[in-house]
């Protein structure tokens, strides 16, 4: 640094610098500061996001175990709307996907899996059950191609063997039964290698239906039990 001979010449150097650059300091020293606190206030509404949307998803699961569906699925309408970016805003949505299939009413079902499918994260499990359920949704409704589509181009990773049993299902409303019966021998085996749970029961049952004569008419049903618990496990 230039050395200076007098104190008067520092003062003056000093004056100058601050003429300078002062403004940028006080400007940088409020930007940090308005960053530090912006940071601890959005931690502080993430947070309490976070813990409404649980109490909401939980008071839902109250309703629904008490038998109560139509107030469950104004706590699940509502967590969309409030809690639109979180994880538990999601599992309403598959919520109420499900009590739309159980009402019959395929075209809210599918509009609440696609709402769901644009919010989950790529590959994760929600994602994936909203694509399964969205298949059997559209198989039901008069689009079993599409259905397909969307089972065939998923990588269905834990769930692979109950993909598998859809895409069974799809095969037969194609009347494609030889097809349909790989899909469902598919199943046993992946299901063998813990690669997804499926109702065996009811899956041996298809394979003997399909070695006399192969159903027309496969219904869309409720998520599976597996495919409900595995949904409210991501709590």
């Amino acid at each position: 640094m230039e050395q200076y001979r007098t104190e008067e010449e520092q003062v003056e150097a000093l004056k100058k610098w601050w003429d300078e650059n002062g403004r940028s300091i006080i400007v940088a020293v409020i930007v940090a500061v308005g960053l530090g606190l912006g940071w601890q206030g959005w931690q502080r509404y993430q947070q309490g996001q976070e813990e409404g949307a649980s109490a909401s998803y939980q008071n839902m699961l109250q309703l629904l175990s008490a038998g109560d569906e139509s107030a469950a699925g104004d706590v699940a309408r509502e967590m969309k709307l409030e809690f639109s970016r979180s994880a538990y805003a999601q599992f309403a949505g598959l919520h109420l996907a499900r009590l739309a299939v159980n009402a019959g009413d395929l075209v809210t079902a599918e509009s609440e899996l696609r709402w769901v499918l644009g919010k989950a994260d790529p590959g994760s499990d929600t994602m994936l059950l909203a694509q399964l359920r969205l298949a059997r949704v559209l198989a039901s409704s008069g689009d079993p191609e599409q259905a397909l589509t969307i089972l065939q181009s998923a990588d269905p990773g834990a769930y692979a063997a109950t993909y598998q049993v859809a895409r069974g299902d799809t095969l037969l409303l194609l009347e494609r039964e030889d097809e349909a019966r790989e899909a469902y021998n598919s199943a046993v085996v992946l299901a063998s290698r813990g690669e997804g749970q499926v109702n065996m029961g009811m899956l041996q049952q298809k394979l003997q239906s399909l070695s006399q004569q192969a159903p027309r008419d496969f219904s869309v049903t409720a998520p599976t039990a597996s495919e409900q618990d595995a949904a409210g496990g991501e709590d």
